[in-house]
This record gives structure tokens, sequence and C-alpha cells, in this order.
């Protein structure tokens, strides 16, 4: 039988990434998580947390903390249609762990999820990450939901369409006349600067192959947020592939301008969830579909 406070104690240490904030979530000392983590690993015969700056999940660490998440949806769920059951902690609320692209975050996805997550009074726990990569988040069982590119379920997930986003590639009036006064021609898009959200971040890269027809490596920054994205292509600092949504106003005024006006790049979201039915979880999904379709293109 399995002891759901040692259980608690390795996924507070694995999602936090130390023992010392586990034991801050926890309200119990530091040394009393470590205790409880290795009295689990005693008991299951196998290390379970690397020990590290962060901590991190070893493979049999991981399923152990799937396993409890997911008992702890399912009690908060239980919990919440019978308040009363003995043994149901009713001040427990459902987490969802998500990953979310940051494109996503900077313009459609917080006001969308928000007033369901006040009315249901539930938690997020949100993993930013490239929408070509949260698929691997959800291929490690690291979350229960992701935003992604995907488009095939992953086994034991459903898949579902949410829209598209639609970007523009864009730079500042100085920073064109600079490097594309004489058109986008292949010499000036290997020299022109752009801007990636990280190294996994191909949407320039794909942008450059479309338009020159060739594979290019254009030089770039790095500027892993939504806002001081945009910052680094108004500023002439770098063009960039950004949400036509989150710079309408910047080309409506001038400040920014396309760098091939007329141009789109879309990509297609989908949002993949756990198959478990979970009453909130299945209602979750319902409304982000639905709430998405006014909000993507």
């Amino acid at each position: 039988m399995l002891d759901y406070a040692l259980l608690d104690a390795l996924l507070a240490v694995v999602r936090t990434g130390s023992f010392e904030r586990a034991s801050r979530e926890l309200n119990v000392t530091p040394s009393a998580v470590s205790q409880r983590v290795k009295l689990l690993e005693e008991r299951v015969g196998s290390l379970l947390v690397k020990r590290g700056q962060p901590c991190e999940a070893t493979a049999s660490g991981a399923l152990l903390c799937r396993h409890t998440e997911r008992v702890q949806l399912l009690e908060a769920e239980l919990g919440g249609r019978m308040p009363t059951l003995p043994g149901m902690p009713s001040e427990r609320r459902a987490k969802l762990r998500i990953a979310v692209n940051d494109d996503s975050m900077s313009t459609w996805f917080m006001d969308v999820v928000a007033d369901f997550c006040v009315e249901r009074a539930l938690l997020l726990d949100l993993v930013v990450d490239d929408q070509d990569h949260t698929a691997r988040r959800i291929r490690e069982g690291d979350v229960q939901g992701a935003i992604t590119t995907l488009s095939e379920p992953v086994p034991g997930w459903r898949s579902v369409k949410l829209g598209r986003m639609r970007y523009r590639a864009v730079c500042s009036p100085a920073y064109f006349v600079r490097h594309f006064a004489d058109g986008l021609t292949r010499d000036a898009l290997r020299g022109a600067p752009c801007v990636n959200f990280n190294e996994k971040d191909e949407l320039q890269r794909r942008f450059v192959r479309r338009v020159s027809r060739t594979d290019i490596e254009p030089p770039a920054h790095f500027v892993p947020h939504g806002a001081p994205f945009v910052g680094a292509c108004t500023s002439g600092l770098a063009w960039g592939m950004c949400p036509q949504r989150l710079v309408a106003r910047e080309l409506e005024s001038g400040e920014l301008v396309e760098v091939l006006p007329r141009s789109r790049f879309d990509v297609d979201l989908y949002w993949q969830s756990w198959r478990l039915s979970l009453g909130w979880l299945d209602d979750f999904s319902a409304m982000l579909k639905s709430r998405a379709r006014s909000s993507l293109d």
C-alpha cells in the first residue's frame, strides 16, 4: 500500500526543484521532507530523486509522480462532488499542469482560462515552452495538458484542434531601410539579424526558407519572452516572426513594418490532454476549444 504523505513529499521536491522549497509548500521542515523521500526510496528499493540544482526525478520517481498527480486529481474531483465523504481533503484544490507556448501566453491563453479557473477554484501550474516542443512534455508525462503543434494524439491522450495562430515577419522602419532596402535577397537574409525565442525556435528559419527557397542560418538574438521579443523588433535590433494579434497596433501606427508585405505564416495549434475522464478537466477542454475559436485565426 502506497503512503501518499511520502508521495506528496516526492512530488513537491520534483515540482519545486529543491527540498527547501518543497518544505515551504508542505509546511514542514526540509529535514522532514528529506526523511520522507528517503523512506519512500527505501520502500520501493530505488533512487527516486537526483539530488542537485535543481533536484530532478529519476525514471522511477517520474512514474510515481505521475501516479500521485492522477490520484490527486481524482481525489479533487471526488471531493468536489462529495465534500462530506470521510477522508476527503476538502481544502485541496485541483491543480492542472499545462505546457503552453509563450505566444499563446502573451496573446489569448490567460484571458480564456482565467474565469474558468476562478469559478472552479482550479490552480494552474504553467510550463512555458516552444509550441513545437511542448509535445515532449506530453510524452514524458510531465503535464496533464499541452498547447502544441502536434496533431496526432500521444497514446493515452486526446487531441483537439484549437485554431491557427497567424504570424507576421516584422521589423522597425529603420531596420528595414538598413537591411532590406534592396529587397529580401539571400545575401540580405544572411546578414540581417533575427530574434529567436530560444534555440528550439524554428519560425524565423522556416520563413527564410519559404521566401529564399534555400536553407539560410541568419544571425540570431535570443529573447525568451513575448513582450521583449516584440521590443527587439520595434527597437531596430532584429526582425522576427510575431503573432499578428500581438503587433496589430504597432503595424497600424507604423512603429513596425512587414519584412515582406502581405505575407503571413500560420501555425496550427492543438490541445492535448489526458484521456482519463475527469469532470472538470473535460469541462476545461470543452471551454478551451470553444473560447479559442474567437481568439485564434
